[in-house]
């Protein structure tokens, strides 16, 4: 069997399954051994993206956890929401890992259409970083797939009104953010944690030209609501080349065996569970007592699973 071939077998079994009662199945191979590096990239700049939603970046700025510790958000949401898809919403960690998540954010008080809208960047950030940057195309029942598998996640955690097509959610995605991608303080001050955040990832030498490659990726939607400077237009054509580089190499490479959904990775803070965790160890402590009452979801309230990862303002 020749390496393209190799490198595409497990394609032929997302073909053959059904995108909507298989939904978890292609998530996982699509997830976590087709795409792992690009699904990780794609779902950290969806994160991103949600801060530029003032109501949401105002949230995250009001509890101060962001500011305090930003890899142990960053680091608790990844793991969440790997344990729900390694496992699955409905297996004893996954239930445990959703209770976790829904939990932290019956705490505050959070949008029905803010959690809509994060939940659908989970969606369709993915698909479009692998339209740009994939090794290959997405294949129409990943797409469908993802779709299926967070709109179950999204029930389970109390999240109303998500629309049952795909295209249907994808233009409320569009639309949202083309009435609440606006530029607020919030928003600067929750971005640059974030562009630090990433750049601290890279030896100390790297982190300047980290922050320009970030920078160079986002689009201007993005940067506008951040207020951040433009990178120099070389800056992103050097990032997309390279990514795409990257996409036409890996087409020669070894599939890999191992998944890499419910592993930690090596670059975050995840030594500090160097015995092992469980869900119930992760997740944002109690709001901070100063926090403004009208982001604080009220007692009566607070029973209900509402919830999405991305939101978490721990």
């Amino acid at each position: 069997m020749t390496a393209g071939r190799r490198r595409c077998h497990r394609l032929h079994r997302i073909a053959a399954l059904d995108p909507e009662r298989d939904h978890l199945e292609i998530y996982q191979l699509s997830a976590g051994l087709e795409f792992p590096w690009d699904y990780t990239r794609a779902l950290e700049f969806a994160l991103f993206r949600t801060y530029c939603v003032p109501s949401i970046s105002r949230l995250l700025a009001a509890t101060g956890k962001f500011r305090e510790r930003p890899q142990r958000r960053y680091d608790d949401t990844a793991l969440l929401m790997a344990e729900i898809a390694a496992h699955g919403y409905d297996s004893p960690r996954g239930r445990e890992a959703l209770r976790v998540v829904n939990q932290a954010h019956g705490r505050y008080a959070i949008s029905n259409d803010d959690m809509r809208y994060v939940l659908s960047t989970f969606i369709y950030d993915p698909i479009d970083w692998l339209d740009r940057y994939g090794w290959r195309a997405p294949h129409d029942h990943e797409r469908l797939a993802a779709f299926h598998y967070y709109r179950e996640v999204g029930r389970r955690m109390g999240i109303r009104d998500i629309p049952a097509d795909y295209a249907e959610f994808q233009a409320f995605k569009r639309e949202y953010e083309r009435r609440t991608f606006v530029f607020s303080p919030a928003n600067r001050e929750i971005g640059e944690y974030t562009v630090e955040l990433f750049a601290s990832w890279f030896p100390r030498f790297l982190r300047p030209a980290a922050r320009l490659g970030v920078r160079g990726l986002l689009d201007e939607p993005m940067l506008r609501a951040f207020g951040f400077d433009p990178a120099p237009r070389w800056v992103s054509a050097l990032a997309r080349t390279g990514l795409r580089a990257r996409a036409r190499a890996l087409r020669f490479a070894p599939p890999r065996r191992r998944s890499v959904l419910g592993e930690a990775p090596h670059n975050r803070s995840y030594p500090g569970y160097p015995a092992g965790y469980r869900p119930a160890d992760l997740g944002a402590p109690a709001p901070p007592a100063d926090l403004p009452a009208e982001l604080q979801r009220p007692a009566n309230r607070r029973t209900a699973p509402r919830s999405c990862p991305s939101t978490d303002p721990g």
